[in-house]
């Protein structure tokens, strides 16, 4: 039977969500836990990726295993035995053929940009005290909607067949002395919302105008776009389905 497993994380202490050898990650730890538990190998495919450092407010992975009685109880033994900085909070029985990744239709990353020196957010906020023009960023966002192409945004030579993706929004808010950058769309590439960011904040600073920021997408070269900001001040928020995807055990 198959299972989605809704899920957050600090993405401090890991190098990312996908298992790869020599690191600890999200996904290694959490396979870890419910092979145990359920007592079982269980193997769990996530929604996408996140990078080292980055975090995670929802999270979506699937797996197979055998019929679950009680998933409230299976929560609830998950998060006594997980880390601190992982937690779960949701278990859904669905069908066979739905997919973590591929059913997702939407995904919302933030990125969260410190004003002021917050010791409390030191590692869940990147700290940037140069003034920035948030009206021109957000005038430079509203750009993004307008193309499809974001090879300009991507990590040079990743195993992707295009680059294309739908942006739905992109937009800077000001909020309890924070600046926070949210952005939806259908896909994301590797690095892509960090680079944006980086870029935006150039726009920001002066450096660049609204058309040097057109014709960097228009480009698509990554060496013309603005450096990565750290991967501690980005979380991703949502991803959404369609809503018959979840279902109770009883209507099985």
């Amino acid at each position: 039977m198959r299972y989605f497993i809704q899920l957050s994380y600090n993405g401090t202490p890991y190098h990312g969500w996908q298992i790869q050898p020599n690191a600890l990650s999200v996904q290694e730890v959490l396979n870890k836990a419910l092979s145990t538990i359920l007592n079982q190998k269980i193997e769990t495919m996530g929604a996408g990726r996140t990078d080292s450092g980055v975090h995670a407010a929802e999270m979506f992975a699937h797996f197979d295993c055998n019929e679950i009685n009680s998933t409230s109880k299976l929560v609830h033994k998950l998060n006594n035995y997980l880390p601190k900085s992982i937690a779960v909070q949701e278990i859904f029985l669905v069908d066979d053929n739905n997919h973590a990744r591929f059913d997702a239709k939407k995904r919302t990353y933030q990125y969260h940009i410190n004003i002021n020196k917050n010791v409390f957010l030191e590692n869940l906020s990147w700290y940037f005290n140069q003034k920035l023009d948030v009206d021109n960023m957000n005038v430079a966002a509203q750009l993004l909607i307008k193309y499809n192409d974001f090879e300009c945004f991507s990590k040079v030579h990743t195993d992707v067949n295009n680059f294309n993706c739908t942006i739905f929004e992109a937009f800077w808010k000001e909020q309890q002395q924070q600046l926070i950058f949210t952005i939806t769309a259908d896909r994301f590439l590797r690095n892509m919302v960090r680079a944006i960011v980086g870029t935006l904040i150039e726009v920001g600073l002066g450096k660049l105008s609204i058309q040097d920021f057109t014709q960097i997408i228009e480009s698509k070269n990554r060496s013309n776009a603005g450096a990565s900001v750290p991967a501690h001040g980005l979380y991703l928020t949502k991803i959404e389905y369609e809503d018959t995807i979840f279902k109770d055990i009883s209507e099985i």
